[in-house]
């Protein structure tokens, strides 16, 4: 019976900096969905006027949870 090869190389993945970019990504499709939303409420002429007042408040909350992200993602990366 031949035996398992079992040597073993270490491949050190460097850390991609801007990986830390992509959560900024769920603000557009939060947008998204919103104008669809929107869209569909001026097709089908649904009453939109629940919706507003927390949606605003989702968004006012939005903007400072994106600037923290912002500050998270800029910052510099510590070296151990």
């Amino acid at each position: 019976m031949e035996p398992l090869n079992s040597d073993y190389e270490v491949v050190v993945r460097e850390p991609n900096p801007r990986a830390r970019f992509n959560w900024l990504y769920v603000f557009p499709i939060l947008g998204g969905l919103w104008l669809l939303y929107l869209l569909l409420a001026a097709v089908f002429q649904f009453p939109v006027t629940g919706a507003v007042d927390p949606v605003m408040g989702l968004m006012l909350v939005m903007f400072f949870v994106m600037a923290g992200l912002l500050f998270w993602a800029l910052a510099p990366r510590a070296r151990h």
